[in-house]
């Protein structure tokens, strides 16, 4: 996978006219390394072994998606009670409550009226070209049924993506809290014992217009990475934004990784946390570099300004 910026150091640009071109094009040969170091982290054992377990998860429909987050906003592996026992030999802690979603009813359909053959039998429907035992089957209905993120369960530890930003960040996370007030976010540094968004490490939140954001405590580097991240999603992506939440992790991650890398973070663990987000595709990246370097600048920038507290080696 492709080495970040080694963490001795931010990295300077001249401070002429010139500056802003100049880091333009260092950050749009940054992307380019990101894009190339997902294709690389994808077919990485680590990716692979973690998407093997990831396939055994259930695709979730829009409208199940939806009822998943109103209900657990947090969630981010879900599955049935058995499931998690059979499957994952996890077990649903004692307490916990459902998420409900909708699951369909698949039965023999009449061609006539799609009704099972039972609802066929009650109703007005004069088909009878074949008896019912010879229709196929397809979603006659739906029922509501019980289902479990993997926060709410105990057991056996889920492979994990080793995605967290390394190197000497403790004058860079000052810096970073101090820009909150600027870039116009609210920041809180959660405990571990109080952190109440499940396998997150962060969390951004749009309420009246501000965004208000929450990482959970760890090493300074982890927190910056996850920070910066969310960032870009309160710079990004307010409550009325329009791109697709895969657009939207991409967009977040890569600013993270560029801001990282300028100030001379190890941000390796961006290209796995992508290759989890972008499918096959890892160019959307630049598709997407304008968004995306913009962003990174306005987080630079904030970032230095804060009476350039940060120790530069």
């Amino acid at each position: 996978m492709a080495k970040s910026q080694p963490a001795s150091g931010h990295v300077a640009f001249d401070d002429t006219d010139a500056r802003a071109d100049q880091m333009h094009q260092a950050i749009d040969q940054w992307l380019t390394d990101l894009a190339d170091a997902v294709d690389e982290a994808r077919a990485s054992d680590e990716f692979q072994q973690w998407l093997a377990v990831q396939s055994r998860f259930r695709d979730y429909s829009h409208r199940n998606t939806l009822l998943i987050t109103l209900q657990c906003p947090s969630a981010t592996k879900v599955a049935g009670y058995r499931t998690w026992q059979e499957d994952f030999d996890r077990h649903v802690k004692e307490g916990e409550s459902a998420i409900w979603i909708w699951a369909p009813l698949i039965s023999q359909q009449c061609p006539g009226c799609g009704n099972s053959p039972s609802y066929h039998a009650d109703s007005d429907c004069e088909y009878d070209e074949t008896p019912p035992d010879e229709w196929s089957e397809g979603v006659v209905g739906f029922k509501p049924v019980p289902v479990f993120d993997v926060s709410q369960t105990d057991g056996e530890p889920l492979p994990e993506l080793e995605t967290a930003a390394t190197g000497e960040a403790d004058g860079l996370l000052s810096a970073l809290l101090a820009a909150a007030d600027e870039l116009g976010v609210t920041v809180d540094v959660v405990s571990n014992d109080a952190w109440p968004h499940g396998d997150a490490d962060g969390m951004c939140r749009h309420v009246d217009d501000t965004p208000h954001i929450q990482v959970l405590e760890a090493a300074p580097a982890a927190v910056v990475g996850t920070l910066l991240h969310e960032y870009a999603h309160a710079l990004l992506h307010d409550s009325v934004d329009t791109p697709d939440r895969e657009a939207r992790e991409l967009e977040a991650e890569a600013v993270a990784y560029v801001v990282g890398r300028h100030f001379g973070l190890e941000m390796d663990g961006s290209a796995l946390y992508l290759a989890a987000w972008s499918g096959d595709d890892a160019d959307k990246l630049l598709e997407r570099c304008e968004r995306i370097r913009e962003t990174s600048t306005i987080v630079i920038n904030g970032i230095t300004e804060q009476n350039d507290p940060i120790d530069h080696g």
